[in-house]
């Protein structure tokens, strides 16, 4: 049976949350291949409703610096990023050894224009993190990310980069605590293995489990070492529903809330979780895949939000604009305005994506016993010494002549930094993010971060 998706209330925020968007117009173009089921062309559907609803007037578009290799080998490995960047259609052959080491080849194929990709949809991450990190927006969104079963040395899943890693490595250098959140209908596990040792970060996800790829994410892993109780996962079958997946999904995201107080989210919206999808096999609407979005935001914390699996690109880019009118806080829909894909949306033009009747072998009894486990599992993690116990550092301004200070945050196109930031981007007017220091754009540091430089205390990301 079929449930009504639960209502959504109070998507209008007592204080206003400024909202940052990173899109490259680029990202379109880019193809895995005829008869691939990853299509980033979805990304491109979604930018076109969400600027034809109106959405840019709530927020601000940015196009974000593409990611270096550099900045790619903070987790990934130095060979396997120099691999992508020289692989291509054209001399394949020549890396036949290095295709099957580093997994490359049906699933994750190589393709024109592969690794400008993957720098897209990184940099689009770590800008938003960066961002979020300079107090510049409460809410950073980038939809050409969510890639979260790529490895240090090994693309898997249709995921080349981890670009959700590397948004959080950025986000450690300000937050003590990150949590990872987690409604692909895939497992995580890209995201949870880089973090797997650590209690800087707690990595959560609910997904189908059982004879399903990527065959992770048991009940009982959940870390080891100084991990452990840090990574959650809440594995589920078939046919779960709007009403069924709020009664887990809520109780958990606030456990993980008071327990484990974190200072920063990062939100994975795989749409392949909606009813429908073509490789998906959940039962979700629209308005109950969204209500994870609002649940989380309602929190208030600094939140990058990315994109991830989504196999019906009608689908996907219906539900991807809808979650980013919450996230403005503004509803969208029900009819679909004129865009650049309008005849996708036939026959009803409507923005609504319904559940089905397929049955849900998810018992109240399974997700009962499901959900006891793991917020025990989570309540292991109060007062954790490196975690609770960490002062939570505020940013301190350097000190410095404030004329220079001054001088440093001046656009190079003209205007002052502050005069961009309350710019808002039209249609067809997009502009380069301005957190791109001079060789390093993320060269502002945490109060934190110098008292370590100073004491020779570097802060160091457990990569393992």
């Amino acid at each position: 049976m079929a449930y009504p998706a639960p209502p959504l209330d109070n998507i209008e925020n007592p204080r206003k949350q400024r909202v940052a968007y990173f899109y490259d117009s680029d990202v379109g173009n880019y193809a895995y291949g005829s008869g691939h089921p990853m299509k980033p062309h979805r990304i491109r559907m979604a930018h076109s409703l969400v600027m034809n609803y109106g959405l840019y007037k709530k927020m601000e578009i940015y196009r974000a610096k593409p990611a270096t290799k550099q900045e790619m080998c903070q987790f990934h490995t130095d060979e396997y990023v120099d691999f992508l960047s020289r692989v291509t259609p054209d001399n394949m052959d020549m890396f036949a050894k290095e295709q099957v080491k580093f997994n490359v080849g049906d699933d994750c194929p190589v393709f024109d224009g592969l690794f400008e990709f993957c720098s897209i949809s990184g940099g689009g991450s770590m800008e938003g993190a960066a961002r979020l990190n300079r107090g510049k927006c409460d809410i950073a969104i980038n939809w050409a990310g969510g890639l979260h079963h790529a490895k240090k040395s090994e693309a898997s899943g249709f995921c080349y980069v981890n670009d959700i890693v590397l948004g959080i490595i950025e986000l450690l250098r300000y937050h003590p605590r990150v949590v990872y959140i987690d409604i692909d209908v895939h497992h995580g596990d890209g995201v949870e293995e880089a973090f797997y040792t650590t209690d800087r970060v707690m990595t959560c996800s609910f997904h189908k489990y059982g004879e399903y790829f990527p065959g992770t994410g048991e009940l009982r892993d959940n870390g080891i070492g100084k991990g452990k109780n840090y990574a959650v996962n809440f594995p589920l079958r078939d046919g779960i529903d709007d009403v069924t997946y709020k009664s887990v999904f809520e109780p958990v995201i606030q456990a993980i809330m008071e327990w484990y107080r974190p200072t920063a989210v990062v939100l994975q919206c795989g749409g392949d979780s909606l009813s429908g999808d073509r490789l998906g096999c959940f039962n979700l609407s629209m308005k109950g895949h969204a209500n994870c979005v609002n649940f989380v935001k309602s929190f208030g914390l600094p939140t990058l939000v990315v994109g991830g699996g989504g196999y019906t690109m009608r689908n996907v880019s219906r539900t991807w604009t809808y979650e980013t009118g919450l996230l403005v806080g503004q509803l969208v829909g029900p009819e679909i305005p004129y865009n650049d894909y309008y005849e996708y949306y036939g026959p009803d033009y409507q923005l609504e994506v319904r559940p089905s009747n397929m049955q849900n072998a998810n018992s109240r009894e399974y997700l009962e016993r499901v959900k006891s486990y793991v917020l025990e599992n989570i309540s292991r993690t109060k007062f954790a010494p490196s975690v609770q116990m960490t002062d939570v550092p505020r940013d301190v301004p350097e000190e410095g002549n404030p004329e220079e200070d001054a001088e440093e945050t001046k656009d190079t196109r003209g205007g002052s930094q502050e005069a961009w930031d309350s710019h808002i981007q039209k249609d067809g007017d997009l502009s380069d993010s301005e957190d791109e220091g001079e060789g390093d754009r993320r060269n502002i540091r945490s109060y934190k971060d110098k008292e370590r430089a100073a004491t020779g205390d570097e802060m160091v990301i457990d990569k393992n």
